[in-house]
């Protein structure tokens, strides 16, 4: 019996231990940084730019020195002529039936346009693929806050619910005591009935609403959708920490916010597209070095030491120009050149637009924080009101009615609250992320 209580104990004791191990918490810029590392748009984002470092040296590789073998086996099985053996020592056997030439062949581009072209084109890759990166990490960060703050929100509305029902609870049983005793009308009964009907349906909404709002938080940081997960910041504390007035008085330059410099990076791109066809019209120029033996046999004895083997080497330069193409050139240039304004339009587009998302984001964050104060006094006198309320209705001055608008007045006063709380913290985010102010 001592060892089954003490084996049980070990259990309890292990069972503990591995459901704390398996919760994580996380505080909002805790929350930020592990999506940064594991959320899986992240690390794609990342292995993009491993991708493009490669594919850069992809294109420097193709114009260093290549080093090719190649080794050639024939077997005549119908000889056109016979062996012939020109000096007599059996060194070659010209048309012999077995043949072999091993052949090693060095080239070096000495110049193409488009090699030239290519390789920064391959920077400009790279850079695309960080800024990708970049905007993907705003992007990922932004609705962490989101979501972060959607969980809080649910657990705050929980909270603030749970009070309310408390407190209607108790007000309930009490005027249904009075009306027992034939001192109250039935009316003042069913209107807190009512009212507490449709706090306990928002509460089961809310509820729901917060399973919710964990799993979009654990998939956004890269967890699995169930996995057990606390927040240890407070809704209020990170609204008062993102009232930040400073950032509305921050530079409206674009040049530095991420969709500037990837509309940047797409004419640029476009640029070298028509340098590319240009080039096509340019001559390349390359360089080799071959060398090869050759090996002869009636039979299949090449691996013998005795086998004789003929060497042979040369170098030369391949000189392609080009002459005529029938206009394909030329269109190929005028289609790249086409595409090239069309990215400067779109530039001047994103950078007009930018200007109008920016100047937007600062007047939402404004109005934000100006409303979170408004919500803030509107709560405060939603409380003083439902509380005289209540006590006019149980001192028999004020109705059920009048009760029961009091109280629908203060959950509506609750709920905005909340939701201008969030609302700071978001819009912060949306700024942030539209100036890209994160990263500086």
């Amino acid at each position: 019996m001592k060892k089954q209580l003490i084996l049980a104990l070990s259990l309890l004791c292990f069972a503990i231990m591995f459901s704390q191990e398996s919760t994580q918490s996380f505080s909002l810029q805790e929350a930020i940084d592990y999506a940064l590392e594991h959320n899986r748009t992240a690390k794609n984002a990342e292995r993009d730019i491993k991708a493009a470092k490669k594919q850069k040296w992809e294109t420097i590789a193709s114009g260093l020195p290549q080093i090719d073998g190649v080794i050639s086996y024939i077997n005549n099985i119908e000889r056109q002529f016979p062996g012939i053996d020109f000096d007599g020592d059996g060194a070659v056997d010209i048309g012999a039936k077995q043949n072999i030439t091993p052949t090693i062949t060095l080239s070096q581009l000495i110049f193409d346009g488009s090699y030239l072209v290519g390789l920064q084109s391959a920077k400009v890759f790279l850079e695309i693929s960080e800024n990708a990166k970049e905007k993907t990490d705003l992007e990922i960060r932004k609705a962490v806050i989101n979501a972060y703050g959607n969980v809080l929100l649910a657990e705050e509305s929980l909270q603030i619910l749970q009070r309310n029902i408390d407190v209607l609870e108790k007000n309930l049983n009490e005027i249904t005591t009075i009306y027992e005793n034939g001192l109250e009308e039935e009316e003042s009964v069913e209107q807190l009935q009512i009212t507490l009907s449709g706090l306990k349906s928002n509460m089961n909404n809310t509820k729901r609403l917060k399973d919710l709002s964990y799993q979009m938080l654990n998939l956004t940081l890269g967890l699995d959708i169930d996995s057990s997960t606390t927040l240890t910041d407070s809704l209020l504390n990170l609204t008062v920490i993102n009232m930040q007035f400073d950032l509305l008085d921050t530079s409206n330059e674009v040049e530095s916010t991420i969709d500037y410099k990837i509309a940047n990076n797409n004419k640029v791109s476009k640029e070298l597209l028509v340098k590319l066809e240009q080039s096509r019209a340019l001559p390349t120029l390359s360089g080799f070095v071959t060398g090869s033996y050759i090996g002869n046999n009636e039979k299949f004895r090449f691996l013998d030491n005795s086998q004789t083997w003929v060497g042979t080497a040369a170098f030369g330069l391949n000189l392609n120009i080009p002459i005529f193409g029938s206009g394909l050139k030329s269109a190929r240039t005028q289609r790249a050149k086409i595409n090239l304004e069309k990215a400067k339009d779109d530039l001047t587009e994103t950078e007009q637009k930018l200007k109008l998302q920016i100047a937007s984001a600062k007047s939402d964050f404004k109005f934000a924080i100006e409303d979170y104060e408004n919500k803030k006094q509107n709560l405060n006198l939603a409380e003083r009101i439902e509380k005289k309320n209540q006590t006019k209705f149980f001192e028999g001055i004020a109705s059920s009615f009048d009760l029961r608008q009091a109280q629908t007045q203060l959950y509506s006063s609750q709920q905005e609250f909340l939701q201008a709380m969030l609302d700071v913290i978001n819009k912060k985010a949306e700024l942030e992320t539209v100036l890209n102010t994160v990263n500086n």
